[in-house]
């Protein structure tokens, strides 16, 4: 019987055995192995990174560039335009950027979460208003705040598996336009009225008509709670606070923080994502943000809670209802040389995690961050860079303790400790959905963005980017930087 067996990390030796002689040596190697099982688990890893890094470099996807539009706070300079509107112009600032024309790009997705009615795949609408070719197919994905991201992911598995050579990811969100519907008996009233011929179908209207009222007539408001668990989002958050013992004080802080970060990014030209929007119909031409706020700690001391009595999340430690659009062009390394574009990142890995609805809605950035440092043979200080999206400065800064908690990370990761302690220093640099805003199907590409920016500009090499989402979700994408 031949055995070959890693007698050191260095050599593999074949090894002749007889029937007792084999017994004995596998009693011997069993305890081997239990003794440095470590060891060999940590070989095994880096066989397994290698081996994915040497997959993924073959030709691996590249983020070529970002865009987005300002990102404005819902019912102020883009009220009066329609979604799709600006996604189109998210589209044709990217063409305009990159240089690419439209009938080179292979397909188009973006995400957004509340639609517009008549433009259900508002991807199309919106490429449509760009002066896309008619034969250029595209889809729109939901996935709460993290639709952006896997309308990315969804382009990457289009140019792994050789479906499209150009892909554009984009995502939008009109929190201007609300979709705000009449009651359900008035809704199957106008339905059901005007198809009822016969005497038996004039009977069932004449029934569903008495339940009606003039409180029948009151709209609809779009719920804020969660289906599934009947809570509003920030109500889970101050709760989530409470379990892990962030204070109002560091909330206040980390949104203070965030206003100033990305006041001092606007100031020194660094939201280079930015392209300009012309509203529909007017002259009126919009070019910066405008949720960044200069407060003082003090001030936002005094403000009360926005979602419970006795509650710490406030108007000022949350993100704020936003309109705003982004877009990115992604492709093969090869097809962006035989364009003659440099690209800003490669897209290295990324994972997407489900998580409990009522105790861990949003804790997605903690439980994806593991599966995605798994999958590429890295740990949390291996990265120059993170961009974490900021539903709320608690949500961020609980996730934050989640990843340092060793009992945590053992009881609900599966493993030895903790993932490691995030460098504050390195996050967030240029503000975040706080201060700029939260259009919920854009934010992803914004986080992209940011990441492969602040790369260059802070000379990094490695951008760690995550994000939370309704129905308990979460997404971690590793970026790399380009070389030069």
């Amino acid at each position: 019987v031949h055995v070959y067996i890693s007698v050191s990390f260095k050599q593999v030796r074949p090894l002749l055995y007889s029937g007792h002689q084999f017994g004995k040596y596998i009693v011997k190697m069993n305890k081997l192995l239990l003794q440095n099982r470590n060891k060999f688990r940590s070989l095994c890893n880096n066989a397994s990174a290698l081996h994915n890094a040497r997959h993924m470099s073959s030709d691996p996807i590249v983020f070529v560039d970002g865009v987005r539009t300002p990102f404005l706070a819902s019912l102020t300079d883009f009220e009066s335009m329609m979604p799709h509107e600006l996604l189109s112009q998210a589209f044709t600032g990217l063409l305009s950027r990159t240089g690419v024309s439209p009938d080179q790009v292979d397909y188009l997705c973006a995400g957004t979460v509340q639609q517009e009615v008549r433009t259900s795949n508002i991807t199309k609408e919106a490429a449509f208003d760009a002066g896309f070719p008619l034969g250029i197919p595209g889809h729109t994905v939901t996935m709460a705040c993290i639709s952006a991201n896997q309308a990315v992911t969804t382009c990457m598995g289009l140019l792994a598996t050789g479906q499209s050579e150009v892909c554009i990811a984009g995502g939008v969100e009109f929190c201007s336009d609300q979709p705000i519907r009449y009651p359900k008996v008035v809704r199957q009233l106008l339905m059901k009225a005007p198809r009822a011929k016969s005497a038996e179908a004039k009977i069932q209207v004449a029934e569903m008509a008495r339940g009606f009222s003039p409180a029948s007539l009151s709209p609809e408001i779009p719920d804020p709670r969660e289906f599934s668990s009947n809570e509003v989002m920030g109500h889970s958050a101050d709760r989530l606070c409470e379990r892990f013992g962030v204070s109002r004080e560091e909330q206040d802080k980390f949104g203070h923080r965030s206003h100033m970060m990305a006041a001092q990014a606007a100031k020194d030209g660094n939201l280079s994502d930015i392209i300009p929007v012309t509203v529909t119909g007017t002259e009126t031409v919009v070019t910066e943000d405008n949720g960044i706020r200069s407060a003082s700690l003090e001030k936002l001391a005094k403000l009360r809670p926005a979602f419970r009595k006795g509650g710490t999340v406030t108007a000022a430690n949350s993100s704020f209802l936003s309109d705003g659009a982004t877009a990115c062009l992604l492709m093969k390394e090869s097809k962006a040389k035989e364009l003659g574009l440099k690209p800003k990142a490669y897209l290295r890995e990324f994972a997407y995690a489900s998580q409990d609805p009522k105790e861990e809605l949003l804790l997605g950035p903690a439980y994806a961050i593991p599966k995605v440092l798994k999958k590429a043979g890295l740990a949390l200080n291996d990265f120059q860079v993170y961009e974490l999206h900021e539903a709320f400065a608690g949500q961020v800064l609980s996730n934050i303790k989640v990843l340092g908690s060793d009992d945590f990370c053992k009881e609900n990761f599966g493993l030895s400790g903790k993932v490691g302690d995030m460098d504050m220093d390195k996050l967030n640099n240029w503000g975040g959905s706080v201060s700029i805003g939260h259009p919920f199907g854009a934010t992803g590409i914004r986080l992209l963005s940011h990441a492969a920016n602040r790369l260059v500009k802070e000379d990094g090499t490695r951008a760690l980017v995550a994000a939370c989402a309704a129905n308990a979700q979460g997404v971690a994408m590793i970026v790399e930087r380009y070389p030069n």
